[in-house]
């Protein structure tokens, strides 16, 4: 068996200093100020109407733009220009079926709903469309946000709140904050997605600060002068609110940092997901989901999936789409077995799926081009 990580890879977790860490758990991240993350998402639980279950999101985007006849849609019937240069192979549905690459969903399908009928009428790579779900949401020539429309993890957030209190209820696990995740438009920082690959490590206990170290407020007052945080006097440890609170025993609490340690995950689970980072990524996610986080966005580490042509960065069907499908087949396949056998299938939808297609014709670089 191939020897893995002890832990996930370092796109996912990096360990801050003791400042990081003060400042993460009582303040905010990245902007995000954490009692005002929760007091939002518990006015609109509250609003809302009851619900017992928890019922999650895993969305996965594949960036560039995957081409869908080479991967869930062949059209083997076609002409050459148009048909896959893939072979097909049978799925557990009658009658559909997916590229010779695909082995392991093909045996899944009557658990995957393959969707063929999406137009965003957008062709510019950009998460807004896709990760908003609303074809007015779109970049514009002057680099403008397109209106300020959400992103659908954001709405969730916002009307659906965390699963569990403890959690936050938007997570984002990217490579790049900028070009691979959609945040919250105008709906503001609030419902805005926590990162993932900070998150863990701004809740960890960082060498010289343990639990009863922070317990004692006298002591905790002090860490936080030393690090030069100033605490205004309305906002002091003997006077906060229930969200300042329950931001302070999340920290205390250490289930956040629980649910990032992937290394607790037996050694076969985490081969069958995969060494590298988009396995890894996933593996997180089914965690986070499972620890109570509503809404988990995983991107980038797949590899590129915009494949115009063999004399292009990217390459074309053959050259450069082709080694990346058997990694989408395993990572997803993988989740979805894993799910199941939890038990949170059927509260858990995974979502796959990229800014737009690519054309039905195959051009002359033996690739395809954008196809909104």
């Amino acid at each position: 068996m191939a020897s893995l990580v002890s832990g996930p890879p370092r796109d996912l977790i990096r360990v801050g200093s003791r400042r990081w860490f003060l400042q993460a758990g009582m303040a905010g991240i990245g902007g995000l100020t954490l009692p005002a993350i929760w007091q939002q998402q518990t006015q609109a639980a509250a609003s809302g109407s009851p619900n017992t279950r928890k019922k999650s999101v895993i969305l996965f985007r594949l960036s560039g733009g995957p081409s869908q006849i080479d991967m869930w849609d062949p059209k083997p019937s076609a002409p050459r220009e148009i048909r896959s240069p893939f072979g097909t192979i049978a799925t557990k549905l009658p009658g559909v079926q997916f590229t010779e690459h695909l082995p392991r969903q093909a045996a899944i399908a009557d658990k995957l709903s393959i969707i063929r009928s999406v137009d965003c009428s957008a062709s510019n790579h950009t998460p807004i469309t896709m990760q908003a779900g609303n074809p007015l949401a779109r970049r514009t020539n002057d680099g403008n946000d397109g209106g300020g429309f959400p992103s659908m993890g954001s709405v969730a957030a916002k009307f659906r709140g965390p699963n569990e209190p403890s959690m936050p209820a938007f997570v984002g696990l990217a490579d790049s904050w900028v070009s691979d995740v959609w945040e919250a438009g105008d709906m503001g920082n609030d419902y805005a997605p926590v990162k993932g690959n900070e998150l863990a490590g701004k809740f960890a206990m960082p060498g010289g600060i343990d639990v009863p170290h922070l317990q004692d407020r006298d002591r905790l007052r002090r860490e936080l002068d030393r690090f030069g945080r100033q605490i205004e006097a309305d906002r002091g440890l003997d006077r906060v609110d229930r969200y300042t609170r329950q931001a302070y025993e999340m920290v205390l609490s250490g289930k956040v940092q629980q649910a990032f340690n992937v290394a607790e995950e037996p050694e076969s689970l985490r081969a069958a997901y995969g060494q590298e980072s988009i396995g890894q990524k996933a593996l997180l996610a089914r965690r986070l989901v499972e620890a109570g986080v509503t809404f988990v966005l995983v991107s980038g580490a797949w590899g590129y999936f915009d494949h115009h042509g063999d004399n292009v960065r990217w390459g074309g069907i053959e050259k450069g789409l082709k080694p990346l499908i058997p990694r989408v087949d395993r990572t997803l396949a993988t989740l979805i077995d894993d799910l199941e056998s939890r038990g949170m299938l059927d509260d858990t939808l995974v979502v796959t799926a990229g800014e737009f297609g690519h054309t039905p014709r195959i051009n002359d670089n033996a690739g395809r081009d954008h196809w909104p």
